[in-house]
Parts: structure tokens; sequence; C-alpha cells
């Protein structure tokens, strides 16, 4: 079989075509090359520490002594912190933390908070009067002190709802 005249000076244009647009060149894949690497990551955690506390609610006083309890919850991010938990006099203006005041408007009725028991230490907001401890074994786990409130007996104030406000300090 003859080929045209015209095929035959196309054909070498189209040769030509192929080769400059790369159609009949093997195909090229691109080659990737990963590289790895390391970096720290680094904190300091600080011990810190946190007291909480529940209400200490007495209920109905009668003009006998009433008692109740209250629970401070600390947490420490240290395991094994030694703290110390101070109790303020209250709010009530004039209030000692030997004799701590609920108030009903101007009235003042009388409480004491102690440690270890009803019959316990004055729990005040300085050393001797403190109460010490030591965080949890495991950090971030909370422990527990028990705040033991009296009002004594005989207390002539008038009918009412009395309160007062405690700060609970932690040093550690």
């Amino acid at each position: 079989m003859k080929l045209s005249t015209t095929l035959r000076s196309a054909l070498p244009a189209a040769i030509l075509g192929f080769v400059t647009l790369g159609l009949a060149s093997a195909p090229v894949f691109a080659t990737t090359t990963t590289t790895t690497n390391t970096f720290s990551v680094t904190a300091t955690v600080q011990t810190a520490c946190t007291v909480t506390g529940s209400t200490l609610a007495f209920g109905t006083y009668t003009g006998a002594a009433v008692q109740a309890s209250s629970t401070l919850t600390v947490t420490c991010t240290s395991a094994s912190t030694p703290y110390n938990i101070g109790l303020n006099q209250g709010a009530t203006p004039g209030a000692l933390v030997t004799t701590r005041q609920m108030l009903n408007g101007a009235v003042a009725l009388n409480y004491t908070l102690t440690s270890g028991s009803y019959a316990g230490t004055n729990w005040g907001n300085s050393s001797p009067t403190w109460v010490g401890g030591t965080s949890s074994a495991t950090a971030m786990t909370t422990t527990s002190q028990t705040v033991y409130g009296t009002i004594p007996a005989n207390q002539l104030v008038a009918p009412g709802s009395y309160g007062d406000t405690i700060t609970a300090s932690i040093t550690y």
C-alpha cells in the first residue's frame, strides 16, 4: 500500500507533535521523600490545693444546745501534700474565732466551730488553732476534714433566721 504524498508529509509533523507533547514518552511518576524528626513536649504542674465547704445547718434553736457538722473537701494537684486549713471569725462585726456570731438583723446568736469532735479544739485561722492534714496519696483525689459546730444553750434571742459566712483558707 502506498501512502499518499499529503499523508507522507504530514506524518513527520504528527510524530513530532507526539514527541513534543510527551504523548509518546514513557509515563513519569513523581517521587516523594518523607523525613521524620522528634520534638519534646513538657509541662510543669505546680502544687495547688483548693478547699470547699458544705453548709453547716444547725436547724431550729429552742434554747437548748444544738450541734451540727459540715465537711471541708481538700483537693491538691500533687499527692501527699501537707496543708493547714484556717477558719476566720465570720462576717459578723465584732465576732471572734472563739465566739462566732450569726445575725438576724442586729441580733446575734453565738456559736463555736471545733475540730476533732463537738468538744474538740476551737478551729481558728492561725497556728495552733488551724487544722493540718495531708492530701491523698493520689493527686487530684479529695480528702476531707469535719467541722463541728455548737450553738451554746440558754441564749435569749429573737425568733427568726440567723446566718453567717465563714471563710476557709488553705496553706500548703
